[in-house]
């Protein structure tokens, strides 16, 4: 049996359908379990500030999905991940598999909390799976941006000419759910990056796709830009094959991306 944590958020409810979906035998943990309506499965209450309710919500698990905290707060998620990893022990998991980002370990310092988790697992004596997440691409193209490019006929953002790997929410949840049910994956970490791109190509690909001219404007960049200093930086420049491995096919790229968005649009 596989448990899936945060299946009230979108990550973790993209991979508890997909595994449903594959047929597999899983349930589900939330803090608050009566927020996850629209799908037929057992879901149990969790929470990452109660280890003896991740213990209970982990029995009988083989393998669990252990999706990253939302609370970025610095030393939040070392604490609240260590409780869901010792949990798992506790309960006699055989694998956890753990959201972490690309580059936890070399990256910039606001992955020191991810770096710390991968620690943990490590520590802890139980065979892991390490899924290094970029940004989800559905940050960066939704109806929202596509309107706002569209109306302006122009899409502006600090890059300093450096592309972008993320990739759609739809394909890590994918990719996880591979992870936590295909054979080889145990004491492995995947930096899973998308197909690249600039916001150039962004810009040629929603005028393609709408019949509407748009451009991208490079603005200068500024302090309270934090994505775009990492853009900037090259940070999400570096290309890699992990993604498409575990998906056995081409991850998402952005005219698809575009396309998708519409269509929930209309």
């Amino acid at each position: 049996m596989i448990a899936v944590t945060g299946v009230t958020g979108k990550l973790g409810r993209v991979v508890l359908d997909d595994l449903l979906a594959r047929g597999a035998d899983v349930v589900g943990v939330a803090r608050t379990p009566e927020k996850l309506s629209g799908v037929d499965v057992d879901v149990r209450q969790g929470d990452y500030e109660d280890p003896a309710s991740l213990e209970k919500a982990f029995a009988g698990a083989d393998t669990v999905l252990i999706v990253s905290s939302p609370d970025v707060t610095p030393g939040v998620r070392p604490r609240q991940h260590g409780n869901a990893i010792s949990a798992a022990k506790a309960a006699g998991v055989g694998r956890i598999v753990y959201t972490s980002a690309i580059s936890a370990d070399t990256g910039p310092g606001f992955l020191a909390d991810h770096a710390t988790t991968e620690g943990l697992l490590r520590e802890s004596g139980v065979p892991f799976t390490v899924l290094r997440n970029s940004f989800y691409t559905d940050i960066f193209v939704n109806p929202a941006v596509i309107e706002a490019a569209t109306s302006t006929g122009r899409i502006a953002a600090a890059t300093g000419g450096k592309p972008l790997n993320t990739a759609t929410i739809a394909d890590f949840g994918a990719a996880a759910a591979q992870a936590l049910v295909g054979d080889g994956h145990a004491n492995r970490v995947y930096e899973l990056r998308g197909p690249l791109w600039t916001y150039d190509e962004l810009a040629a690909a929603i005028t393609e796709a709408t019949g509407t001219t748009v451009v991208h404007e490079e603005i200068p960049l500024t302090d309270e830009d934090f994505i775009g200093a990492l853009v900037s930086s090259g940070f999400f420049a570096e290309p890699g094959d992990d993604l498409a491995t575990l998906l056995g096919r081409p991850a998402t790229g952005i005219r698809e991306v575009i396309d998708t968005a519409r269509g929930s649009a209309s």
